[in-house]
């Protein structure tokens, strides 16, 4: 009963949005990370983006004005990583926030011998367990280029990994997948990449992957959509286990 006004509601949303052919036209233009998606997908991709507008607040910080061609930019991208999911896993929380440019908020890190350490970096995107998705829009504006380097991607990850608690590279893995190989594969992975940082090879793959699995799962979904052959070619194994775990292929849908 209650699915069957979730539906019948949602129907209404997309039915009634006022975003223009025009307006969808531009978005995609500007993303070529959707590239080769068959009209089926692209359709249902365009009513995920509708709900995700609808179910979700976007505030400007710093003055910002945050326009409709913005929120879709950001709304076809995340909902991209929903595409073959349950797409209640961005439930439970409702704002994103949308910096002119990188921010840098100050922060309380204690280390092993439990000093604490106040430090500032200037970040381009950062998730909050059950709180907002915040985005710099000069980072955020060129996402999607293909390049391997997608901020929307990377923090729409990180809040699909939080669907089970803190950000930690397992989220929740869909039925028939099997959460032990998942582990092993990836430790095993991180460990290499770790290795490989340390040693100064650079295969393409930001070492930013190797602070945590947490950043180790989000940066190689930014890979996966963008560069699916780089960690194809490093880590089939990985790339196998995302491929399972988002039901989708880039490898082939880009060619």
């Amino acid at each position: 009963m209650f699915q069957f006004i979730r539906n019948w509601l949602d129907s209404r949303i997309i039915q009634r949005s006022t975003v223009t052919p025009e307006e969808w036209a531009d978005a995609y233009a500007s993303l070529p990370l959707l590239k080769g998606l068959p009209d089926d997908e692209m359709r249902f991709l365009k009513n995920l983006a509708i709900l995700f507008l609808d179910q979700k607040i976007f505030e400007g910080a710093h003055g910002l004005e945050v326009t409709r061609s913005m929120r879709l930019i950001i709304a076809l991208q995340a909902c991209l990583l929903l595409l073959k999911l349950d797409t209640r896993r961005y439930h439970g929380w409702v704002t994103v926030i949308v910096y002119p440019e990188g921010f840098a908020p100050k922060q309380v890190i204690r280390d092993e011998y439990g000093v604490e350490h106040h430090t500032q970096s200037t970040l381009a995107g950062q998730a909050w367990l059950r709180g907002p998705v915040i985005l710099a829009w000069d980072e955020t504006m060129n996402s999607g280029e293909l390049d391997g380097d997608n901020v929307v991607i990377h923090e729409f990850a990180h809040k699909l990994d939080m669907r089970n608690g803190v950000a930690n590279g397992f989220p929740t893995l869909p039925s028939g997948m099997d959460a032990k190989e998942w582990a092993a594969i990836f430790s095993a992975g991180f460990e290499d990449f770790q290795d490989r940082c340390a040693r100064g090879n650079d295969i393409g793959i930001d070492c930013y992957a190797a602070t945590s699995p947490a950043e180790f799962f989000a940066v190689l979904s930014e890979v996966f959509f963008e560069h699916p052959a780089i960690l194809n070619k490093q880590y089939a194994a990985i790339y196998d286990q995302l491929r399972l775990y988002y039901r989708q292929d880039p490898l082939v849908r880009l060619g």
